[in-house]
């Protein structure tokens, strides 16, 4: 990272730089000895003028510079020799506002010199990653603590892009956090300084017990809310009684008035204030700026009433107070901030459960002695014992044992799954009846559970598109209502009949104050953060707000065949013998026979032998013949496993069961012909069984109206009796997968919406090819990379539920929308008078009644949201 000399503010390598020194526990960098000198005789004097030589933004260094271009170093993989760098230098050279570059090969960097008017460091990410190459990057998640409404996220944003090397940045308002996408070289160091040169503070979560160390901040930010509440709540209750009681004199009403109100400005309403001065000292205005701006006004003027009402007199002013209207317009707005605080909380319940469902202990097995240890302390390799309804603590494979499991609570399927030797188990999924041990194969961040978790925080703090409007205009909202509260201000004194000033004052007041950008900020981000946990709790993983909302849009859905439509395990299912020849000895001879095989379909017959109990004897003199089949001795006797040109030319007489063979062939199995002893025995068929649960999937989507498609490398034969047998009528055979993404564009580029549902691994070009990535997995083999959602339990109506989720989430997100703009465009015109000329003082909008819609429509807005949690996802 280069930095800025803090006194002539030329840019520094502080890897080549001779001049350097330590002041308040930061390094500063100096291009010479004679900016080092005047740094050390007055530091304070250059670190407010300079902003301590960190790092700064694009915008200040090219205005400190003078110059155009900036300079930046991107690491980038693949670059293994002269051809490939050259390759990357004709890629970024053809690229707008870039005007040189140097790639090297062998090289891990690239560097370059770009104009920031005409593009941007995330730009140039993405026009490499596009073009195939890798850039590593890091991703940095800060929690933040000061946010007062969407503006401030729309500040916070703006300062993190601007910063060099960041490519993107994402601030939740709900769940108040910022998730970073940036260069390696960037610290967190680096972004906390940017936030917090913003105006707003950074909480350290990179300890142990920084979750319980946050959870315990923000439940004491709540009991202070509580408290302030109450307590201005009473003083605002006795405020109004003074005022109509009538049991005092006038000015000592006042006097009273004055002296209840200073707790509820001064103590009850100060996180305001400290707000409005933060913002103040940055330049810039916030939703804070709106409410201390509004009841300062109200305050103020009453003080000066109370104790200068002669200054009134003189002016033909009634000196009349206000008190009650700054105290309940800040005793509403902090009912409004502690309603807001709870139903927020309430929003990422989804990661609590998730959290909550981790196994404490664990059972290992150690020394030959069974011993109960803290689940952290477990190891990859430590067999780990597991009982009857215990939960299964990491995830694992089976060395002993049988049972049934409950991943329920990952997958969202009710059905317990059954479980054996040599089969994988999730942590934190129940144990249901028999005792197994498991080898513990991935522990602590590297389980499914922990990933899943990561999925969901990630997903939740990001953003659906939907919401750029809504966030373009939060970052303007707050000046245009100052500036609409003073042009209410000014028309009334102008033209506003007797008392104009108090008028004036009161709507300009009631303009500050009904103003929300707040329910804009929190519309979308709280319903995608509920969404996505009702996701997680149902076996859907969604990567994130685009991905969510992208899926509401599918208008064609492609599957994969084999794993997705299919099992992806060949089985056996069709046997077929000579007269006097049993299933029995067909499935001993073949099983004993391909015990030395390691072909997926011998896999098939083997396991159908286990099944049924049959005893496999070991073969002689095998011989696997490629393209044709494979032969051996079994108990003395010859036998031939294999195609017709396989019997041919061992001259075996197949003709008695040609037409089976036949016949199963254009069924799409794969049939094999059985031969003891140089006579046809027998014919099994083997293939990979579609899904239970896939017709009736696929039907459901084409009654939403949605076109479905079925694409594979398979033959055309396979491909056509799978499609038929699900009701797919459009298929796509033979295609290679480097093909199946052109597939993909070709459609996009008719203006369709496309979803791509695979298994996630070998489909990974095209789930990253189509708008919509849908990987089918199970138990801990999810493609979390190669897509945009995920179904964890492999099951097909998964692809309902995620398509039902996106447009539930979706429908909440626009009414959202709805509320909080529609709320402003009426509310704010109603405060500012617009109703007075056909209504009188009837038409006017008294200030505290504006506080309490303000406060209203945010909570509206989260409640709105939490609605999505009880939403039931349609079972196919």
């Amino acid at each position: 990272m280069i930095f800025i000399d803090p006194v002539c503010g030329m840019d520094v390598d502080p890897e080549t730089a001779e001049y350097k020194t330590r002041y308040k526990g930061r390094d500063y960098y100096f291009c010479a000895e004679s900016c080092l000198v005047n740094f050390k005789a007055d530091p304070e004097r250059y670190l407010k003028a300079q902003d301590g030589g960190a790092s700064h933004t694009t915008a200040e260094r090219t205005k400190r510079k003078g110059g155009r271009y900036l300079d930046i170093t991107i690491p980038i993989a693949g670059v293994s020799d002269i051809s490939i760098a050259q390759g990357v230098e004709k890629l970024l050279r053809d690229a707008p506002g870039v005007a040189d570059v140097v790639a090297t090969g062998g090289s891990e960097y690239i560097t370059l010199k770009y104009d920031p008017e005409k593009t941007d460091s995330a730009e140039i990410i993405q026009a490499l990653n596009s073009a195939g190459y890798e850039t590593p990057l890091e991703k940095t998640e800060l929690a933040i603590s000061g946010m007062s409404c969407a503006s401030c996220v729309a500040k916070i944003e703006n300062g993190l892009r601007h910063t060099e090397g960041v490519v993107d940045a994402a601030v939740n308002f709900a769940s108040e956090r910022a998730f970073v996408t940036h260069l390696p070289d960037i610290s967190y160091q680096d972004l906390k300084r940017v936030v917090e040169s913003t105006g707003y503070k950074v909480l350290d979560i990179s300890s142990e017990r920084a979750a319980d160390m946050e959870r315990e901040l923000r439940a004491k930010e709540l009991r202070t809310l509580i408290i302030k509440f109450i307590a201005s709540a009473i003083l605002s209750g006795l405020i109004m009684l003074v005022m109509f009681s009538g049991a005092f004199p006038h000015m000592t009403g006042n006097y009273l008035q004055f002296v209840l109100t200073l707790p509820v400005v001064l103590w009850a309403g100060s996180q305001f204030y400290r707000g409005f001065w933060a913002a103040l000292r940055h330049r810039a205005a916030d939703m804070n700026t709106l409410i201390a701006v509004g009841t300062a006004a109200a305050f103020l003027f009453s003080t000066v009433a109370t104790f200068y009402p002669r200054l009134f007199a003189e002016a033909g002013i009634e000196p009349v107070v206000y008190f009650d209207t700054a105290a309940v317009i800040i005793t509403l707005i902090l009912l409004g901030r502690l309603l807001e605080a709870r139903a927020k909380g309430r929003t990422s319940d989804a990661i609590r459960k998730l959290i909550g469902l981790q196994a404490k202990t664990a059972r290992v097995i150690r020394g030959g002695q069974q011993i109960d240890i803290d689940i952290a302390q477990v190891k990859v390799g430590d067999i780990v014992l597991v009982r009857p309804g215990e939960k299964i603590p990491v995830d694992g494979r089976i060395v002993e044992g049988y049972s049934s499991i409950d991943e329920s609570m990952l997958t969202g399927e009710s059905i317990p799954v059954e479980k054996g030797t040599g089969d994988e188990v999730i942590g934190a999924t129940i144990n249901k009846t028999g005792s197994f041990k498991f080898e513990a194969l991935r522990v602590g961040e590297d389980t499914a559970l922990a990933q899943i978790i990561r999925l969901v925080q990630e997903a939740q703090g990001s953003k659906a598109p939907i919401q750029r409007m809504a966030d373009k205009i939060a970052g303007i909202f707050v000046p245009i209502v100052i500036l609409l509260a003073l042009v209410t201000f000014i028309v009334w004194m102008a033209f506003g009949p007797r008392p104009a000033l108090t008028m004036a004052l009161l709507n300009m007041v009631a303009v500050l104050i009904i103003a929300c950008p707040c329910a804009l900020g929190l519309a979308t981000p709280t319903a995608i953060m509920v969404g996505t946990g009702l996701g997680a709790e149902n076996g859907i993983l969604i990567k994130g707000g685009e991905s969510l909302e992208n899926a509401g849009h599918i208008d064609i859905i492609i599957f994969d065949k084999t794993g997705t439509i299919t099992k992806g395990k060949p089985e056996l299912m069709d046997i077929i013998g000579r007269e006097g020849f049993s299933e029995e000895q067909a499935l001993f001879y073949a099983g004993s026979l391909e015990r030395n095989s390691e072909h997926s379909l011998g896999e098939a017959i083997i396991s159908e032998a286990t099944k049924k109990g049959i005893k496999l004897a070991e073969p002689g003199n095998f011989n696997a013949i490629p393209g044709h089949g494979i032969e051996g001795d079994v108990e003395g006797k010859r036998v031939l496993l294999g195609n017709a040109r396989l019997m041919a030319d061992r001259r075996v007489d197949f003709a008695l069961l040609k037409s089976h063979f036949e016949q199963m062939a254009i069924e799409g199995k794969t049939p094999i012909y059985l031969a003891v002893g140089n006579e046809i025995c027998g014919v099994l068929a083997i293939a990979d069984p579609v899904k239970s649960d896939a017709a009736s999937v696929i039907q459901n989507l084409k009654s939403q109206g949605i076109d479905i498609a079925m694409i594979t490398g398979d033959n055309q034969n396979t491909a056509n009796v799978v499609a038929s047998h699900v009701g797919i009528e459009r298929v796509l055979a033979e295609v290679l997968p480097e093909n199946k993404a052109q597939e993909i564009k070709r459609l996009q580029a008719q203006g369709r919406v496309v979803a791509m549902v695979g298994d996630g691994i070998n489909d990974a070009i095209a789930l990253a090819q189509a708008d919509v990535g849908i990987a089918i997995g199970s138990g801990t083999d999810v493609a979390l990379e190669a897509s945009d959602i995920t179904l964890i339990g492999g099951e097909l109506s998964g692809v309902i539920k995620g398509i039902e989720l996106s447009r539930k989430t979706l429908h909440t997100i626009k009414w959202n929308l709805f509320w909080a703009s529609i709320y402003n465009i009426i509310g704010i015109p109603i405060a500012a008078g617009l109703l007075y000329p056909f209504l009188g003082k009837a038409g006017l909008l008294n200030p505290m009644i504006a506080s309490a819609a303000m406060a209203f429509s945010s909570v509206f807005v989260v409640t709105n949201s939490l609605r999505l949690r009880r939403a039931k996802l349609v079972r196919n």
